[in-house]
């Protein structure tokens, strides 16, 4: 149960950071002002609201996405081992991350899908997780958080 909490939070940091990123290039303007109309002005808008999502995505995929992940992998399991079919824990995970996904319809699918896909790779690569290994994993999204700030920080005092 260890390994699996370790890696579920290893996977979490992973994800959570790659959906801000990829949800700061693709939304870069969520609330419509501002002007985003060259490269520059996209760069800069993506750049300021990948903390901004991240401040919200990350202790959600880190807390009910760990959890809803664990559950999913256990009825899986369950199911798999019931049914003496090893690609049924495949399956049962997959829907299950996308059941719990649906909470906020898509960006929280979109979340889950790819924490579902981050966890399936970790754990086919099948190496033992620690709790050191965790607790450094939490240096991505805050490292990405800092880097993002600095951006948004050094813009606004040099440019401005």
């Amino acid at each position: 149960m260890i390994t699996i909490l370790t890696r579920k939070i290893i996977a979490a940091s992973i994800s959570s950071t790659v959906f801000a990123i990829f949800l700061g290039f693709v939304l870069p303007n969520p609330f419509g002002d501002g002007n985003i109309s060259s490269f520059p002005n996209y760069l800069l808008s993506s750049v300021t609201i990948i903390p901004v999502y991240m401040v919200y995505s990350f202790p959600a995929i880190m807390i009910y996405g760990v959890v809803t992940s664990i559950i999913s992998d256990k009825v899986g399991e369950f199911i798999s081992v019931k049914a003496q079919e090893k690609k049924a824990e495949l399956i049962v995970s997959g829907a299950l991350h996308i059941v719990f996904g649906l909470i906020l319809f898509w960006f929280s699918l979109g979340a889950s899908i790819l924490f579902f896909i981050t966890d399936r790779i970790m754990k086919i690569r099948n190496n033992k997780y620690k709790w050191m290994d965790s607790i450094k994993s939490l240096a991505i999204p805050l490292l990405t958080w800092l880097i993002c700030m600095g951006f948004v920080w050094w813009t606004d005092s040099f440019l401005s």
